[in-house]
């Protein structure tokens, strides 16, 4: 069976429309759908800084209009919200290990309502620096391109001038 959307999906939705009745909320439900999009990206930046230091310029809402230059707002927890470039990118963070891992449903705000990808930062300890290892998966057909080039642009080349310098 094919599905007419080939991008994977994950729908964020409140504990209450699931039935959730159990004492301890999850940060977070979502379902992926089985027709996720092969494309994916996977890129690999070293920084002179630590991790912890990456993993506090990518979470706090400062640092992150610091070396962006755009507004942010952050909500530094499991479940937490976030918008960043001016709201240019919205979504939620699935996952938080200090200091060494962010899994985030990613959206840009041009895209279909309800379409989130999937971005992973892993971060490695490499001597006195770090290792960034990025996966984004199930964004749109077609736009692998102008991703590709924005994480470059807007993330990479301005977070290590800030957090290396």
């Amino acid at each position: 069976m094919k599905s007419k959307f080939p991008w994977g999906v994950v729908f964020i939705i409140s504990t209450a429309a699931i039935g959730w009745t159990g004492s301890v909320q999850p940060a977070i439900a979502y379902v992926k759908t089985t027709f996720a999009s092969t494309t994916e990206i996977h890129q690999e930046v070293d920084f002179k800084a630590n991790p912890r230091r990456v993993y506090d310029v990518l979470l706090d809402a400062s640092q992150f209009q610091a070396f962006s230059g755009f507004p942010a707002v952050i909500q530094r927890e499991a479940g937490g919200t976030f918008t960043l470039f001016g709201g240019q990118i919205a979504g939620r963070n699935v996952e938080l290990v200090p200091n060494k891992r962010i899994v985030q449903a990613w959206r840009a705000n041009s895209w279909p309502e309800g379409v989130y990808s999937i971005v992973k930062f892993e971060l490695k300890e490499q001597g006195s620096g770090t290792r960034l290892i990025m996966d984004h998966t199930g964004f749109p057909e077609g736009k692998k391109e102008t991703l590709e080039a924005g994480w470059n642009e807007h993330y990479w080349e301005p977070l290590k001038k800030y957090v290396d310098q």
